[in-house]
Parts: C-alpha cells; structure tokens; sequence
C-alpha cells in the first residue's frame, strides 16, 4: 500500500491525527479562493432562474412527438421568439418550458408547436405561470432563511458560547455562497426545488458543526486549570476525535444525492431532479468541509485572543520550554500527546502520534491535573 494510503487506513482507525488548527491559515485561505470564485461566477453569468420567478408558459405533451428533443428545441425558439427549455418525459411526452409568456401568446405558440411537432393541440397542455408566485416563494424563502440564521445563532450562544455561535454563523454563509455560485457557473435553472435545497443544507451543515463543538465544550472545561494543552490543541484534539463519524455521515448522505445527481439527472436525462440534487450535493460536501476547516479554527482563533487563553498558553509554553531545558520530555500521562510537542510527529508535522477518541463518558484535558 502506498503512503499516503496508509496514512489515511491509519487515520480512519483513529490511529493518528492531522493538525487541522495548525493548517488553518491555507483553510482559509482555500475557502477565501473558493467564495471569491464563486462570487464572481454569480456576479457575471448570474442565476438562470426558472419560470416560478420569471413567469411563462408550460407545455406538455400526452403523445411522442415525431421529432427529436433538439428539433423540438428549435422549433419552440423559433414559435415563441424566446429561450426554451425541452425535456423528454417518462411517457415519451415533451415539456416545454417558455418563460415572458403571456395568454394570447401562449396559444399561438400551442397552435404553432402543434403542427411543427405533428401532434394535435388538444394533445398539448399549456400552463400559465405568473412572476408573482415566484417572488412570494422567494421572498418566504429570505424570511424563513433570516429566521433559521437568528434562531441558529441564539441557540449556539446559549447552548455554548457566542464565539461558536459567530464561527457557526461564518460556515453556514460560507456553504450557501459556495452552493449559490457553482449553480450560476454551471448554469443549471433555479426552481422551487433548488430553495428547497439550499435550506435543507444548511441543517446538515450545522449538524456536523454542532458535533465537534459539542466535543469542544466538553475537552475545554476548566481548561484554565491545567498546563498541558492549549485551547487550539484540544480543538484540534475534537475535530480528529469527530473525524471519522464526520467523513462516514457525509459519505453516507452525498451516495444517494450523487444517484440522483450523476445517475437521474445525467444518465436517465431527469432534468428536474437536478434543481434539488445539486444543491445538496453541492451543499453536503461544503458544509462537511466547512465543519472542520472553517467553523472550528475560526472558534479557536477567537478563544485564543482572550487575555485567560493568552496567559495559559504563555504558561504552557514556558513549561514545555523548561521541560526540553532540562532534557525531559513533557509531561504527559499516557492518554494523547499535546498537538505540537513534535517527538511523534509524522510527515512533515502535519500528522501526530497515537490518538485515542474520547468517549461521552471518558476524561477529557480539560479535568486532567
């Protein structure tokens, strides 16, 4: 087996841990380059929204028409002056879908598919959509989206503390940028379904956060009582003691949205399933990244900048420097190593010596004298 290979069989197994605090500075600076191009994606191709928010015209067609999808395509474009979007349903049938299209234009467009398509217009059903309906879902979908933000972070704040309910706050903006982007640079239309994805990432996103503070609170009480970790070492203790749950969850949850992303929308040619499964692909994968190289650090930094944080760390530094002074090595009681002592540290210090996950029920650092 290959070494990188074996390291990752030795990090599933919980054999070793990865410096994730450490690394922070290139996290960030990955996801900085990641929203930026997502933001400039959206900036100039902009969202392709769908006929709920634009209004237009649907239709649909009982019987197999006698010609192919892009001849269909072509002739809807040429009836309506119009951009269309053709699709081939499960029966055979055709779904047209014409936006900017009003009542007396929409039956001309029926008369005029009937006979470029060779199917008779009682066999084509229309369907008016008005621009109004759309802005009513989208402006429930801004309010319900301020009211999960508010909720989201009172909760942190009083569940933990308000630096995991800012740090909270960051990835979950973080996740729906990103989703937000790779749809305007993929161009793939913008439906009801794609809202109704973006607000149900954001439940997956938090789920994986709140894991690993939840593990943080427990690791950090009274951590001002101990001298062997500081707070960004038994943060990164929490992330590597999550890790493996975090990674098996996301892959469990993203297998079937990928079947219905690669296989459905791609391979069967189910279009509509692409509006909800590619924001949450999408999504999934961002706010298990985010869980762990966003939220986490970010909450790190922040602890560190308090003057208690500060004092610790200076007296542990100083512990650890009077230790190697002396030649002996730092204290340790034979659970886990402090994340940058160095003696166990594996490739290139990104990787250090045997860890072992906590349980609910185990010691934590932070009760340890």
């Amino acid at each position: 087996m290959s070494r990188l290979g074996t390291l990752g069989a030795r990090l599933y197994r919980g054999e070793v841990g990865y410096d994730f605090i450490g690394k922070r500075k290139i996290w960030y600076g990955v996801s900085i380059l990641i929203t930026i191009t997502a933001i400039v994606g959206l900036a100039v191709s902009g969202l392709n929204m769908g006929i709920e928010f634009k209004g237009g015209a649907v239709f649909t067609t009982d019987t197999k028409a006698k010609v192919s999808v892009s001849q269909a395509h072509e002739d809807a474009v040429a009836a309506s002056g119009h951009e269309a979007i053709v699709q081939e349903l499960g029966n055979g049938g055709l779904r047209i879908q014409i936006t900017e299209v009003d009542t007396a234009k929409a039956d001309q467009i029926k008369a005029q598919l009937s006979d470029d398509l060779g199917i008779p217009e009682s066999k084509i059903n229309a369907d008016l959509v008005g621009p109004s309906w759309g802005e009513q879902i989208a402006n429930k979908a801004w309010t319900g989206l301020g009211i999960f933000m508010v909720l989201v972070v009172v909760y942190l704040a009083i569940a933990f503390e308000w630096r995991m309910a800012i740090a909270a706050l960051v990835a979950l903006i973080h996740d729906i940028t990103i989703t937000v982007g790779v749809y305007a640079l993929v161009g793939f239309e913008v439906t009801p379904g794609t809202v109704i994805g973006l607000l149900t990432i954001l439940g997956y996103s938090l789920y994986d956060t709140v894991v690993v503070f939840d593990s943080l609170k427990e690791g950090t009480h009274g951590i001002t009582k101990q001298t062997r970790w500081t707070y960004s070492e038994i943060a990164n203790r929490s992330i590597n003691g999550t890790l493996v749950r975090s990674i098996n969850t996301t892959v469990v949850a993203l297998l079937p949205v990928a079947g219905l992303l690669f296989i459905g929308g791609g391979v069967l040619g189910a279009g509509m399933l692409n509006d909800i499964s590619l924001s949450l692909f999408v999504g999934l994968a961002a706010g298990a990244y985010s869980s762990i190289f966003i939220a986490t650090p970010l909450v790190a930094d922040l602890k560190e900048r308090e003057p208690q944080m500060k004092a610790l760390k200076k007296r542990i530094l100083a512990k650890r420097a009077a230790a190697l002074a002396k030649g002996e090595s730092p204290e340790d009681d034979g659970d886990d190593r402090a994340q940058d002592l160095g003696p166990e540290t594996e490739t290139a210090g990104a990787v250090v010596g045997q860890r072992r996950q906590h349980g609910g029920h185990g010691r934590t650092p932070g009760n340890r004298r």
